[in-house]
């Protein structure tokens, strides 16, 4: 699984607070699909097909 983190987010050219807000919608949507692990206040990561669902793009590979 691809996981994508704040930090990612950032260098892809978004901005800290609108990061930080997508990692904390990624979750609520994980944890909406089942996935009870992304409870965790700590949990800084969540799949990439999360965030893009939430926005509605594709993300493209680290290589």
């Amino acid at each position: 699984m691809i996981t994508v983190t704040k930090k990612d987010l950032i260098d892809l050219g978004y901005g800290t607070s609108f990061a930080t807000d997508i990692i904390r919608k990624a979750k609520q949507l994980m944890i909406a699909k089942g996935h009870t692990y992304y409870q965790s206040r700590k949990l800084d990561r969540v799949p990439k097909e999360a965030v893009e669902e939430l926005l509605g793009i594709t993300l493209p590979d680290k290589n």
